[in-house]
């Protein structure tokens, strides 16, 4: 006989580190580290029984009842599962992997606090703001035949082609991963590869080095930033686990690659902007927000998105357009990124 009790883990939250390391070698993965099915798990929280534990568990509460002071008991019986929860939950977050929080309990209790104000749906693109620069996004530009396999060039189609297949399943707030659909080796370093290119085509424009926000990925910098978000950073991409990235976008830009399945909002990239409604950005929710006021300012900006893994090269084109609306969107710069890969297959 058992008896078991259980509820879905928590996502978890997020915190950033300190400034970037200005050494621009983060080490390659080695190919004993590529798993292309590579499936980070999260435990739900259960409690088994069997009839001794449970017949034990009856005789100790009906003891309690009779000797141990009321609230004392009912203390007890509560804070019991919560322990269990909280420690489960702790271990969920560590399963992520390394990210910008340190991986300890003040980390893990910083981050839990932040789950308070997450916003409601990351599939909600924020508002513009009219004050800012660039004044409008680009992704809308491109032409769907980019990955028409056909070649077919067609004038009605612009933007983003959807994303084939359901999105991944995504967990936490710092680290943020995919659970699944991990991208393969091969693809990271053609992706790697290609934005090197870029920063020794342009020195004075660009530069690669490790994350300041996760401190341990590789990241691509604009040397002029005009949004300036991590010392300049552009993206950031999470190396040592499923080589999904996070990056600044217009929000003309983050719509469209939410509405075609390439990514989703942080969890912390709430607004911090009243304006003239009083109200904050899509999808977010708080009385806080209603009446134009936020008790917590976030360690992210409201445009900080997360993009899916590329899994093939046809992903990897897209996901490189992605990358130079970051650009636009960081420095107001418009540059073409080939990838490596495609590069070498011609």
């Amino acid at each position: 006989m058992s008896l078991t009790v259980s509820s879905e883990t928590p996502k978890m939250p997020f915190a950033f580190s300190h400034p970037i390391s200005s050494s621009s070698s983060d080490e390659h993965v080695t190919s004993t580290s590529s798993q292309v099915n590579m499936v980070i798990r999260q435990d739900p929280f259960y409690i088994t029984l069997d009839a001794s534990a449970l017949l034990a568990v009856s005789i100790l509460t009906v003891l309690g009842m009779h000797f141990v002071h009321r609230a004392l008991l009912e203390a007890t019986i509560i804070s019991v599962p919560i322990m269990l929860l909280v420690h489960n939950d702790y271990l969920n977050f560590l399963k992520l992997g390394p990210g910008g929080t340190p991986p300890t309990p003040s980390g893990y209790a910083r981050l839990t606090f932040y789950r308070l104000f997450t916003i409601r749906d990351p599939l909600q693109a924020p508002e513009r703001d009219p004050n800012q620069l660039p004044s409008v996004g680009i992704l809308l530009a491109i032409n769907n035949h980019t990955n028409d396999p056909t070649g077919h060039n067609d004038k009605a189609a612009s933007g983003l082609p959807y994303r084939p297949g359901p999105r991944p399943s995504v967990a936490g707030l710092a680290p943020q991963r995919q659970l699944n659909q991990a991208g393969p080796l091969p693809i990271y370093d053609a992706l790697r590869s290609s934005l090197e290119s870029l920063a020794q085509r342009y020195p004075n424009r660009f530069v690669t080095a490790t994350s300041c926000l996760e401190k341990h990925g590789f990241a691509l910098f604009s040397r002029h930033p005009v949004n300036v978000c991590g010392n300049g950073e552009i993206c950031h991409i999470h190396t040592h686990s499923d080589r999904s990235m996070h990056t600044n976008l217009h929000p003309d830009d983050i719509k469209e690659v939410l509405e075609k399945g390439w990514g989703e909002r942080h969890p912390m990239a709430w607004s911090t902007r009243s304006g003239t409604s009083g109200k904050g950005g899509k999808g977010e929710s708080g009385w806080w927000r209603g009446c134009g006021w936020w008790p917590v300012r976030s360690p992210v900006p409201e445009t900080f998105t997360m993009i899916y893994a590329p899994r093939d090269e046809s992903d990897l084109r897209i996901v490189c357009k992605i990358i130079e609306a970051a650009i636009w969107y960081t420095a107001c710069e418009k540059v073409d990124i080939v990838p490596e890969s495609v590069k070498a297959s011609k």
